[in-house]
Protein backbone atom coordinates (compact mmCIF):
# COMPACT_ATOMS: atom_id res chain seq x y z
CA UNK A 1 0.00 0.00 0.00
CA UNK A 2 1.30 3.45 -0.88
CA UNK A 3 3.08 5.30 1.88
CA UNK A 4 3.40 8.69 0.15
CA UNK A 5 1.70 11.90 1.15
CA UNK A 6 -1.27 11.23 -1.11
CA UNK A 7 -1.82 7.59 -0.10
CA UNK A 8 -3.18 5.70 2.87
CA UNK A 9 -0.98 3.99 5.43
CA UNK A 10 -1.44 0.73 7.27
CA UNK A 11 -1.11 2.64 10.53
CA UNK A 12 -4.07 4.82 9.60
CA UNK A 13 -6.14 1.76 8.76
CA UNK A 14 -5.22 0.08 12.03
CA UNK A 15 -6.01 3.24 13.97
CA UNK A 16 -9.37 3.52 12.23
CA UNK A 17 -10.28 -0.11 12.97
CA UNK A 18 -9.57 0.39 16.68
CA UNK A 19 -11.46 3.69 16.81
CA UNK A 20 -14.49 2.00 15.24
CA UNK A 21 -14.26 -0.96 17.63
CA UNK A 22 -13.91 1.22 20.73
CA UNK A 23 -16.47 3.81 19.63
CA UNK A 24 -14.13 6.47 20.96
CA UNK A 25 -11.00 8.20 19.70
CA UNK A 26 -9.65 8.65 23.22
CA UNK A 27 -10.33 5.01 24.17
CA UNK A 28 -8.54 3.79 21.03
CA UNK A 29 -5.63 6.13 21.81
CA UNK A 30 -5.37 4.69 25.33
CA UNK A 31 -5.53 1.15 23.96
CA UNK A 32 -2.67 1.79 21.54
CA UNK A 33 -0.64 4.01 23.91
CA UNK A 34 -0.98 6.94 21.53
CA UNK A 35 -1.66 10.53 22.56
CA UNK A 36 -5.30 11.47 22.03
CA UNK A 37 -4.47 14.53 19.88
CA UNK A 38 -2.29 12.32 17.67
CA UNK A 39 -5.12 9.84 17.18
CA UNK A 40 -7.63 12.60 16.51
CA UNK A 41 -5.33 14.18 13.93
CA UNK A 42 -4.77 10.81 12.26
CA UNK A 43 -8.53 10.33 11.85
CA UNK A 44 -8.97 13.82 10.39
CA UNK A 45 -6.09 13.24 7.97
CA UNK A 46 -7.59 9.90 6.94
CA UNK A 47 -10.94 11.51 6.19
CA UNK A 48 -9.20 14.27 4.24
CA UNK A 49 -7.31 11.73 2.13
CA UNK A 50 -10.38 9.69 1.23
CA UNK A 51 -12.45 12.85 0.76
CA UNK A 52 -15.37 11.57 2.85
CA UNK A 53 -16.62 11.82 6.41
CA UNK A 54 -16.05 8.44 8.05
CA UNK A 55 -16.93 9.26 11.66
CA UNK A 56 -19.73 11.11 13.43
CA UNK A 57 -18.27 12.74 16.53
CA UNK A 58 -20.29 13.50 19.66
CA UNK A 59 -19.79 13.95 23.40
CA UNK A 60 -20.47 10.21 23.82
CA UNK A 61 -17.80 9.13 21.34
CA UNK A 62 -17.87 8.34 17.63
CA UNK A 63 -20.06 6.29 15.31
CA UNK A 64 -19.54 5.35 11.69
CA UNK A 65 -21.13 7.16 8.79
CA UNK A 66 -22.44 4.93 5.97
CA UNK A 67 -19.18 5.64 4.11
CA UNK A 68 -17.27 4.83 7.28
CA UNK A 69 -18.98 1.44 7.64
CA UNK A 70 -18.10 0.56 4.04
CA UNK A 71 -14.53 1.81 4.48
CA UNK A 72 -14.13 -0.29 7.62
CA UNK A 73 -14.94 -3.46 5.71
CA UNK A 74 -12.17 -2.78 3.20
CA UNK A 75 -9.73 -1.68 5.92
CA UNK A 76 -10.23 -4.93 7.81
CA UNK A 77 -9.60 -6.99 4.70
CA UNK A 78 -6.35 -5.13 3.95
CA UNK A 79 -5.01 -5.40 7.50
CA UNK A 80 -5.93 -9.10 7.75
CA UNK A 81 -4.20 -9.87 4.46
CA UNK A 82 -1.05 -8.01 5.53
CA UNK A 83 -1.05 -9.98 8.79
CA UNK A 84 -1.24 -13.24 6.82
CA UNK A 85 1.65 -12.17 4.57
CA UNK A 86 3.76 -11.24 7.60
CA UNK A 87 3.04 -14.57 9.27
CA UNK A 88 3.94 -16.58 6.18
CA UNK A 89 6.97 -14.69 4.87
CA UNK A 90 8.37 -12.77 7.83
CA UNK A 91 7.75 -15.31 10.56
CA UNK A 92 5.55 -12.98 12.57
CA UNK A 93 3.41 -14.45 15.34
CA UNK A 94 -0.31 -14.79 14.54
CA UNK A 95 -2.27 -11.69 15.46
CA UNK A 96 -4.61 -11.63 18.43
CA UNK A 97 -7.98 -13.05 17.35
CA UNK A 98 -11.03 -10.86 17.97
CA UNK A 99 -14.77 -11.52 17.72
CA UNK A 100 -17.84 -10.10 19.43
CA UNK A 101 -21.29 -11.74 19.38
CA UNK A 102 -24.48 -10.41 20.94
CA UNK A 103 -27.48 -12.71 21.23
CA UNK A 104 -30.82 -13.31 22.79
CA UNK A 105 -30.78 -16.06 25.40
CA UNK A 106 -30.22 -19.18 23.28
CA UNK A 107 -28.16 -22.14 24.44
CA UNK A 108 -27.35 -23.09 20.82
CA UNK A 109 -25.56 -19.73 20.43
CA UNK A 110 -23.46 -20.50 23.52
CA UNK A 111 -22.78 -24.07 22.40
CA UNK A 112 -21.55 -22.81 19.01
CA UNK A 113 -19.39 -20.18 20.72
CA UNK A 114 -17.73 -22.87 22.85
CA UNK A 115 -16.95 -24.91 19.73
CA UNK A 116 -15.59 -21.88 17.89
CA UNK A 117 -13.25 -20.92 20.74
CA UNK A 118 -11.97 -24.49 21.11
CA UNK A 119 -11.36 -24.82 17.37
CA UNK A 120 -9.91 -21.35 16.79
CA UNK A 121 -6.36 -22.53 17.45
CA UNK A 122 -5.38 -18.99 18.45
CA UNK A 123 -2.59 -18.65 21.02
CA UNK A 124 -4.05 -15.28 21.99
CA UNK A 125 -7.61 -14.08 21.58
CA UNK A 126 -10.16 -11.64 22.89
CA UNK A 127 -13.72 -12.86 22.34
CA UNK A 128 -16.95 -11.51 23.77
CA UNK A 129 -20.36 -13.16 24.03
CA UNK A 130 -23.17 -10.97 25.30
CA UNK A 131 -26.56 -12.49 26.12
CA UNK A 132 -28.55 -9.30 26.24
CA UNK A 133 -31.73 -7.42 25.38
CA UNK A 134 -33.13 -7.15 21.87
CA UNK A 135 -32.52 -3.40 21.56
CA UNK A 136 -28.97 -3.76 22.89
CA UNK A 137 -28.18 -6.51 20.37
CA UNK A 138 -29.08 -4.17 17.53
CA UNK A 139 -27.11 -1.32 19.11
CA UNK A 140 -24.09 -3.58 19.70
CA UNK A 141 -23.94 -4.53 16.01
CA UNK A 142 -24.73 -1.01 14.79
CA UNK A 143 -21.87 0.45 16.82
CA UNK A 144 -19.56 -2.53 16.05
CA UNK A 145 -19.29 -3.60 19.66
CA UNK A 146 -20.28 -6.96 18.19
CA UNK A 147 -19.82 -8.19 14.64
CA UNK A 148 -22.85 -10.50 14.75
CA UNK A 149 -26.20 -10.42 16.56
CA UNK A 150 -28.64 -13.31 16.94
CA UNK A 151 -32.36 -12.67 17.47
CA UNK A 152 -35.80 -13.73 16.31
CA UNK A 153 -38.60 -12.35 14.17
CA UNK A 154 -42.19 -13.40 13.68
CA UNK A 155 -45.27 -11.90 12.04
CA UNK A 156 -45.96 -9.74 15.11
CA UNK A 157 -42.63 -7.97 15.46
CA UNK A 158 -41.26 -8.23 11.90
CA UNK A 159 -42.25 -4.74 10.69
CA UNK A 160 -40.78 -2.97 13.73
CA UNK A 161 -37.57 -5.05 13.81
CA UNK A 162 -36.99 -4.72 10.07
CA UNK A 163 -37.42 -0.94 10.14
CA UNK A 164 -35.03 -0.60 13.04
CA UNK A 165 -32.47 -2.73 11.24
CA UNK A 166 -32.81 -0.73 8.00
CA UNK A 167 -32.42 2.55 9.89
CA UNK A 168 -29.27 1.15 11.52
CA UNK A 169 -27.71 -0.08 8.26
CA UNK A 170 -28.10 -3.72 9.32
CA UNK A 171 -29.37 -6.84 7.57
CA UNK A 172 -31.27 -9.86 8.94
CA UNK A 173 -30.19 -13.28 7.62
CA UNK A 174 -32.57 -16.17 8.42
CA UNK A 175 -31.01 -19.20 10.11
CA UNK A 176 -33.96 -21.52 10.79
CA UNK A 177 -37.68 -21.67 11.51
CA UNK A 178 -38.64 -23.08 14.90
CA UNK A 179 -41.86 -24.54 16.23
CA UNK A 180 -42.60 -22.83 19.56
CA UNK A 181 -41.83 -24.89 22.65
CA UNK A 182 -42.05 -24.24 26.35
CA UNK A 183 -38.99 -24.73 28.51
CA UNK A 184 -39.82 -26.23 31.91
CA UNK A 185 -38.13 -28.21 34.64
CA UNK A 186 -37.89 -31.96 34.09
CA UNK A 187 -39.76 -32.26 37.41
CA UNK A 188 -42.76 -30.26 36.15
CA UNK A 189 -45.89 -32.44 35.62
CA UNK A 190 -46.22 -31.03 32.10
CA UNK A 191 -42.85 -32.58 31.21
CA UNK A 192 -44.62 -35.93 30.72
CA UNK A 193 -46.89 -34.54 27.98
CA UNK A 194 -46.12 -34.78 24.27
CA UNK A 195 -47.60 -31.30 23.65
CA UNK A 196 -49.02 -28.52 25.79
CA UNK A 197 -51.66 -25.85 25.17
CA UNK A 198 -52.00 -22.30 26.42
CA UNK A 199 -54.73 -23.56 28.77
CA UNK A 200 -52.20 -25.95 30.34
CA UNK A 201 -50.04 -22.93 31.18
CA UNK A 202 -52.77 -20.72 32.65
CA UNK A 203 -51.88 -21.42 36.30
CA UNK A 204 -48.08 -21.41 35.90
CA UNK A 205 -45.77 -18.43 36.36
CA UNK A 206 -44.70 -17.05 32.97
CA UNK A 207 -41.00 -16.21 32.89
CA UNK A 208 -39.76 -13.60 30.43
CA UNK A 209 -36.51 -11.78 29.79
CA UNK A 210 -36.56 -8.17 30.92
CA UNK A 211 -36.10 -5.64 28.10
CA UNK A 212 -35.25 -2.65 30.30
CA UNK A 213 -36.32 0.81 29.19
CA UNK A 214 -37.19 -0.58 25.75
CA UNK A 215 -39.78 -2.95 27.23
CA UNK A 216 -42.06 -2.87 24.19
CA UNK A 217 -44.06 -5.93 23.18
CA UNK A 218 -42.18 -5.75 19.86
CA UNK A 219 -38.81 -6.24 21.59
CA UNK A 220 -39.93 -9.13 23.78
CA UNK A 221 -37.77 -12.22 23.40
CA UNK A 222 -40.79 -14.50 23.64
CA UNK A 223 -43.70 -14.85 21.22
CA UNK A 224 -47.28 -14.18 22.39
CA UNK A 225 -45.96 -11.31 24.50
CA UNK A 226 -49.30 -9.48 24.38
CA UNK A 227 -51.21 -12.31 26.08
CA UNK A 228 -52.05 -11.63 29.70
CA UNK A 229 -50.78 -13.89 32.46
CA UNK A 230 -51.92 -14.26 36.06
CA UNK A 231 -48.34 -14.64 37.26
CA UNK A 232 -45.37 -13.14 35.47
CA UNK A 233 -41.73 -12.77 36.45
CA UNK A 234 -39.13 -10.86 34.42
CA UNK A 235 -35.50 -11.89 34.71
CA UNK A 236 -32.22 -10.72 33.22
CA UNK A 237 -30.26 -13.92 32.59
CA UNK A 238 -30.67 -17.55 31.53
CA UNK A 239 -29.34 -19.07 34.76
CA UNK A 240 -32.00 -17.26 36.80
CA UNK A 241 -34.83 -18.19 34.47
CA UNK A 242 -33.84 -21.87 34.67
CA UNK A 243 -33.63 -21.69 38.47
CA UNK A 244 -37.15 -20.27 38.56
CA UNK A 245 -38.41 -23.05 36.30
CA UNK A 246 -37.09 -25.51 38.86
CA UNK A 247 -37.98 -23.60 42.03
CA UNK A 248 -41.38 -22.16 41.05
CA UNK A 249 -42.53 -24.47 38.26
CA UNK A 250 -42.50 -21.60 35.78
CA UNK A 251 -42.13 -21.71 32.02
CA UNK A 252 -40.87 -19.64 29.11
CA UNK A 253 -41.52 -19.93 25.38
CA UNK A 254 -38.60 -20.43 23.03
CA UNK A 255 -37.24 -22.42 20.08
CA UNK A 256 -37.16 -25.93 21.52
CA UNK A 257 -33.41 -26.20 20.95
CA UNK A 258 -31.69 -26.74 24.26
CA UNK A 259 -28.39 -28.36 25.16
CA UNK A 260 -28.52 -31.33 27.51
CA UNK A 261 -24.90 -30.65 28.40
CA UNK A 262 -25.40 -26.97 29.26
CA UNK A 263 -28.95 -27.18 30.65
CA UNK A 264 -29.54 -30.79 31.83
CA UNK A 265 -32.41 -29.96 34.23
CA UNK A 266 -34.61 -28.31 31.58
CA UNK A 267 -36.80 -29.95 28.93
CA UNK A 268 -38.54 -28.54 25.84
CA UNK A 269 -42.18 -29.46 25.10
CA UNK A 270 -43.96 -28.39 21.86
CA UNK A 271 -46.58 -25.66 22.35
CA UNK A 272 -49.79 -26.11 20.39
CA UNK A 273 -50.13 -22.67 18.77
CA UNK A 274 -50.29 -21.48 15.17
CA UNK A 275 -46.99 -19.59 15.28
CA UNK A 276 -43.47 -19.96 13.97
CA UNK A 277 -40.26 -18.38 15.23
CA UNK A 278 -37.72 -17.22 12.66
CA UNK A 279 -34.23 -17.15 14.15
CA UNK A 280 -31.56 -15.23 12.28
CA UNK A 281 -28.33 -13.29 12.56
CA UNK A 282 -27.72 -9.64 11.83
CA UNK A 283 -24.68 -7.75 10.61
CA UNK A 284 -23.69 -4.52 8.90
CA UNK A 285 -24.91 -4.36 5.32
CA UNK A 286 -21.68 -2.72 4.11
CA UNK A 287 -19.08 -4.68 6.11
CA UNK A 288 -17.95 -8.17 5.03
CA UNK A 289 -17.75 -10.75 7.79
CA UNK A 290 -14.36 -11.66 9.15
CA UNK A 291 -13.12 -15.23 8.82
CA UNK A 292 -13.72 -15.82 12.53
CA UNK A 293 -17.32 -14.59 12.31
CA UNK A 294 -17.93 -16.93 9.39
CA UNK A 295 -16.46 -19.77 11.42
CA UNK A 296 -18.79 -18.99 14.31
CA UNK A 297 -21.84 -19.00 12.03
CA UNK A 298 -20.73 -22.35 10.61
CA UNK A 299 -20.69 -23.71 14.17
CA UNK A 300 -24.17 -22.25 14.82
CA UNK A 301 -25.51 -24.02 11.73
CA UNK A 302 -23.84 -27.28 12.78
CA UNK A 303 -25.32 -27.12 16.29
CA UNK A 304 -28.82 -26.37 14.97
CA UNK A 305 -28.62 -29.10 12.33
CA UNK A 306 -27.57 -31.51 15.08
CA UNK A 307 -31.04 -31.12 16.59
CA UNK A 308 -32.65 -32.18 13.32
CA UNK A 309 -33.70 -28.64 12.42
CA UNK A 310 -33.45 -27.50 8.80
CA UNK A 311 -30.96 -24.68 8.39
CA UNK A 312 -31.94 -21.92 5.95
CA UNK A 313 -29.70 -20.25 3.40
Amino acid sequence: MAQGSSGLTLQQLRYFIDVAAEGSISAAADLLFVAQPTMSAAMKELEARVGRALLVRSARGVTLTPDGAEFLGYARQVVEQVALLEQRYLGRAPSRRLLGVSTQHYSFAVDAFVRMVKDSGAAEYEFSLRETRTWDIIEDVRTLRSEIGILYRNEFNRRVIDKLLRDSGLVFHPLFLAEPHIFISRGNPLAAQERVTLDDLAELPRLTFDQGVNNSFYFAEEILSTLSSKQEIRVSDRATIFNLMIGLGGYTISTGIISDELDPAIVAIPLDVDERIEIGWIDHAAIPLTELAQRYLAEVRAVVAGFGVEVLG
